[in-house]
């Protein structure tokens, strides 16, 4: 199987976790913590992830080649999609999720100047073909633009950067390793900002549902959070694998099928039935992701076609 296929069903999966830990976290974050979901989410995907490397009898190993940048992956994860999820408390789950996905452009850039990858028209174009389909399906309403507006757009940046930085680290730190910097990072960062919270009068002011105390004696609450953090923990490992293992570029516009869940959960759960406007987003989205991946294939079969001529 092409590595870029294996990507886009690795791409696919993630979502569906991703969407699911979304909607929750959407439901709860003004009643519970949203540090105490991140630190377990943290503490169950390191958990879960040694539990598999002990089945499976491969060594646990979280020391990396490049200390600074898993460093900086981790906490950049961290501090991006924090900001995303205080945004769902303060606009719709639509708008953030559309605002999010400017992270193809960023991967565009990144891409272009830390993998050193060409950025052909043709991409560029196929990429804005995918966001102008996000856009038809979402409609949000920029004119009413405020901070939390803002904070999407921000956890797809640092998103964005995690991820190329993966592909670009892939040759010295193997996908178990990367994905324990990333839970790291979150159940440090969580615990961190926990304490901190706990132990002073700050005003958050726009952050301050980051002050929720944490829920230790509900039992059925303490499930919920321990299933969102399992859906986020899979979630992730997903998306890293697929960025490990495909194209940048082919990954992004995959992960366009995030708002296609949206609409199904919408109309399943909700009655939320799409008008014209968002079917016509859904074939742009569609069309688009379709037309990389098998530019993409081309791509690699004449590379193949040239190598096997020289030899």
């Amino acid at each position: 199987m092409n590595n870029n296929i294996k990507g886009l069903i690795l791409i696919i999966v993630g979502m569906l976790f991703i969407i699911t830990q979304d909607v929750l976290i959407k439901y709860t974050i003004h009643d519970a913590s949203l540090m105490q979901i991140l630190v377990f989410r943290g503490g169950i995907g390191f958990s879960l992830l040694c539990l598999y490397l002990i089945y499976t009898k491969q060594p646990i190993f979280f020391g990396t080649a490049h200390p600074y940048i898993a460093i900086f992956r981790g906490s950049t994860f961290f501090f991006g999609f924090t900001l995303f999820f205080i945004s769902l408390s303060q606009i719709t789950l639509a708008e953030a999720t559309s605002l999010f996905f400017v992270s193809p452009f960023f991967i565009t850039i990144y891409s272009y100047f830390i993998l050193n990858i060409k950025i052909g028209l043709n991409r560029i174009f196929s990429i804005f073909v995918g966001f102008s389909g996000t856009l038809l399906i979402i409609k949000p309403e920029f004119n009413e633009i405020n901070i939390y507006m803002l904070f999407p757009i921000i956890a797809a940046a640092t998103y964005a950067l995690s991820m190329t930085l993966a592909k670009k680290t892939a040759k010295n730190d193997n996908l178990f390793q990367q994905t324990f910097h990333i839970y790291i990072g979150a159940f440090v960062g969580g615990s961190a900002i926990s304490i901190l919270l706990h132990n002073s009068d700050v005003n958050l002011s726009i952050f301050s549902i980051l002050s929720n105390p944490w829920i230790i004696n509900d039992l059925q609450f303490i499930g919920l959070i321990l299933f969102i953090s399992t859906t986020g923990s899979l979630g992730i490992f997903c998306l890293i694998a697929a960025y490990r293992v495909g194209s940048p570029l082919v990954n992004s516009i995959t992960e366009y099928v995030h708002l296609i869940f949206a609409i199904i959960i919408g109309i399943i759960i909700f009655s939320e039935v799409p008008d014209i406007n968002s079917f016509i987003g859904i074939f742009l989205i569609m069309g688009s992701g379709i037309f990389v991946v098998f530019r993409e294939n081309r791509r690699e079969e004449l590379v193949v076609s040239k190598t096997t001529l020289r030899t």
